[in-house]
């Protein structure tokens, strides 16, 4: 190590280390602010956030570890962890204690210690908590009793981060080791589990005496309401009623705003765009590409930007306010069959509203397995834009049971989820067993605006930038099988649908249907439609048929006469076929570019070919069945 003067500039590797819901990530959002972005560790799914900290004195890129209670790992986000502390590549480690659950912080700092012996320095939070149930430890005894600079940091409202900078910089010029740690007699043995761990427990026991004398710890209102919230008879109803609002901003809400910002980029804009393109005398396939292709994918992602925005500040604030973690509590019974904890259940039913800010609250999930596993379900979970598609089809083709009918096709969600969960859990997912939920249950507590918008900025730019780039060369991609003619002698950009790549496409994969009476060309040029959002599915059926207000027929009328002819009559069978495919196909673009972002190619892939052939498989039992009947 240099042994420059600690006012000097000083460059390098910091890692944050910590137990889950210690704060840990608020303290890295406020230090990094903007600054960051999230990485893979190698080898592995797991995400590790990673920015950059600067300071008067200090340039460092931070690492936000994963949240672990020990060294010795039990999962994969764990076992990252455990292996970026003992590989010791970094040049300091700050390790995360919460004041309120000091001991639990302690044994974890115990193992850190014992298993590098490179500088370490403590940053103690929620003092402000703890000092409210009358636990608040003394600093100056418990840095004294440690050896190591103790700072009190807030990472919401970033009090203590200056005085985090100078110690981490004093620190590197002036390493010191924390008293009494042993690493023959403390380092995490899996041989020897119980021996080292009383070990170190003695030695968590002597730092409490030293810092934290007993109190009586005072009842708050935390305790008052947990004893209420965390009881199935007033817990689960409150929970209901949260998702509820949950499912409302993603649906009401935030379907507001995607319209507003779909008609700004469908109307003025895209007339704007045209206007300029006409006065330059741009020929008409530059004109169709630039509106209908690259126009029209930019609106898509930034349609999605409200949405995103709204789902990640609800979950933040749930994260924040200490409700989140009793979610879990409420609801872990109930996903336990499927491998899962209660905190899986919220993306599961905020897919409900739209899956793609479902599958970004897979994040709120503590292990990499348990997010992939979630995220390959949400997409199973009928969203909103299917509603659309089951309303036309059971009022064309069931009016005096629409209602029952809609209601039955998310009764088949809900088990389809659990069906493909069980599979997934004995096939691809068997690592991941159902263990009894331990978690740390943080005091309430008003979450930080300030914080909470770090979070949603960093979080929706990194959508924008990643999924969304998927998003638009998909979109333009399906301007061009659109756009580029194949019969008819027609010009680029200006072909009837029938006569276009994209017409041939659906002519030909027409045929595959007919086990399911829907051998039309129409019909699977709007479920290939469906591909890039599950809402233009009508729009594309409509526009198949050409509709203009020339004639009396409607489009319940054209499908209607459609099916039936297709079906050899079995209109209803073949509708109900329909409805049974679209429910789960496959997801949309925008969703295949979130799964996507978050577990790569392979998995985005694996899953959508799997819910490809069980919807197929599916929908056709469905109509030969219905025949049969």
């Amino acid at each position: 190590m240099s042994t420059a003067p600690p006012t000097s500039r000083r460059t390098a590797t910091v890692m944050l280390v910590g137990n889950p819901n210690v704060g840990k990530s608020t303290v890295f959002n406020h230090l990094t602010r903007a600054r960051q972005r999230v990485v893979n560790a190698p080898g592995t799914t797991v995400t590790l956030a990673q920015g950059t900290w600067t300071t008067p004195t200090l340039t460092a890129t931070l690492i936000d570890l994963p949240g672990t209670y020990s060294l010795i790992a039990r999962s994969p986000d764990e076992l990252v962890a455990a292996d970026a502390v003992t590989g010791g590549d970094y040049d300091l480690a700050v390790v995360v204690l919460d004041a309120t659950a000091l001991s639990r912080s302690l044994y974890l700092l115990g193992q850190v210690a014992a298993a590098h012996p490179g500088p370490l320095i403590a940053a103690v939070t929620m003092m402000d908590l703890a000092r409210s149930r009358g636990i608040a430890p003394d600093l100056d005894a418990l840095a004294q009793a440690l050896g190591i600079p103790t700072i009190a940091l807030n990472g919401r409202s970033g009090a203590g981060a200056d005085s985090l900078a100078q110690a981490v910089t004093t620190t590197l010029a002036h390493p010191t080791r924390v008293t009494g740690i042993d690493p023959a007699r403390h380092r995490a043995d899996p041989a020897h589990p119980l021996e080292c761990a009383e070990n170190l427990f003695d030695w968590v026991h002597g730092v409490l005496e030293a810092a934290q004398p007993p109190v009586a710890a005072r009842r708050t209102l935390t305790d008052h309401l947990d004893r209420i919230l965390l009881t199935p008879w007033a817990g689960i109803p409150v929970f209901l009623a949260v998702v509820w609002g949950v499912f409302q901003l993603t649906t009401s809400v935030a379907t507001s705003l995607m319209d507003a910002v779909t008609g700004f980029m469908a109307g003025p804009v895209a007339d704007a765009l045209t206007k300029v393109l006409t006065w330059l005398h741009a020929p008409q396939w530059l004109t169709s590409l630039s509106v209908d292709g690259a126009l029209s994918g930019v609106g898509t992602v930034l349609s999605f930007v409200p949405l995103m925005a709204i789902m990640f500040a609800a979950v933040a604030v749930l994260e924040g306010s200490g409700y989140l973690a009793r979610v879990a509590v409420v609801a872990d019974r109930a996903m336990r069959a499927l491998g899962l904890d209660g905190r899986a259940m919220l993306p599961l039913i905020v897919g409900f509203g739209c899956n793609v800010p479902a599958l970004a609250a897979t994040a709120v999930l503590p292990h990499a397995r348990q997010r992939l596993l979630t995220g390959l379900l949400v997409p199973l979970t009928t969203c909103t834009a299917r509603l659309a598609i089951y309303l036309m089809l059971a009022h064309t083709f069931i009016p005096d049971h629409a209602g029952t009918v809609v209601f039955a096709m998310y009764v088949a969600a809900i088990v389809l989820v659990i069906v493909w969960g069980l599979i997934a859990r004995h096939t691809v997912m068997r690592d991941i067993t159902p263990e009894p939920l331990v978690i740390a249950l943080p005091d309430y507590q008003l979450p930080h605006l300030r914080t909470v918008g770090l979070g949603v900025w960093t979080r929706v730019a990194s959508f924008v930038t990643k999924a969304g780039t998927v998003i638009m060369m998909a979109v333009v991609a399906l301007w061009a099988v659109q756009a580029i003619p194949v019969h008819g002698g027609h010009r680029l950009g200006d072909v009837p649908i029938e006569d276009s790549v994209y017409g041939v496409v659906s002519e030909s994969v027409a045929p595959a249907l007919e086990p399911m009476g829907l051998n039309n060309w129409r019909v699977s040029a709007a479920l290939i439609s469906g591909v890039a959002a599950k809402e233009v599915v009508i729009g594309a059926l409509a526009q198949s048929y050409a509709l203009d207000g020339s004639d009396d027929a409607t489009l319940s009328d054209h499908l209607r006469a459609t099916i039936t002819d297709t079906s050899n009559s079995h209109p209803t069978a073949a509708a109900l076929a329909l409805m049974v495919f679209s429910l789960s196909y496959l997801p949309c673009l925008a969703t295949m570019a979130e799964q996507r972002r978050l577990f790569g190619w392979r998995w985005t892939a694996l899953a959508g070919g799997a819910q490809l052939t069980g919807s197929y498989l599916l929908a056709i039992a469905v109509f030969q069945v219905g025949v049969a009947l």
